[in-house]
Order: structure tokens, then sequence, then C-alpha cells
């Protein structure tokens, strides 16, 4: 059986080129609604560059904690 955090980046990975997904919708689709912030701390942990966690939006539209962006302004 998988865990929520191996569904959660099943998800992601799907997530086609072009499209994004909000955390909430992401948490629904990976079968709890209510499990948005859970689906952020996920993708904030994330270092597997096959997971397209830069798809993943807050619900206003802004990104929040996209790891991989962060760490390559700190190595500019």
């Amino acid at each position: 059986m998988k865990t929520f955090s191996d569904k959660v980046r099943d998800v992601v990975r799907k997530i086609p080129n072009g499209k994004i997904m909000t955390y909430k919708a992401v948490a629904a689709k990976a079968g709890n609604p209510k499990a948005a912030r859970a689906v952020g701390a996920i993708m904030r942990t994330n270092c597997d560059p096959s997971i397209p966690c830069h798809r993943v939006i807050a619900s206003d539209g802004s990104r929040r904690g996209y790891v991989r962006l962060r760490s390559l302004a700190r190595s500019v």
C-alpha cells in the first residue's frame, strides 16, 4: 500500500507540461482533500528532479517555498 507521500509524488509527476495544480487539488487527488499543508511539506522536501514541484502552486496563484528555485538563486 502506498503512503500519502508516494501518492502525492505520483500525482505531481503526472502534471503535464504547461499545466499547474494547487496544493489543495493535489491533496484531493491523492486521497485527502484537507491535507494541502501536508502536500506543501512533501514538496518542500522534494529533491527528485523527476517530480515537477514547480507546477504546484497555492490557491491564490503564488508559489510557496519552491526549493529548487531558492537553491539555484543561492548558487548564482
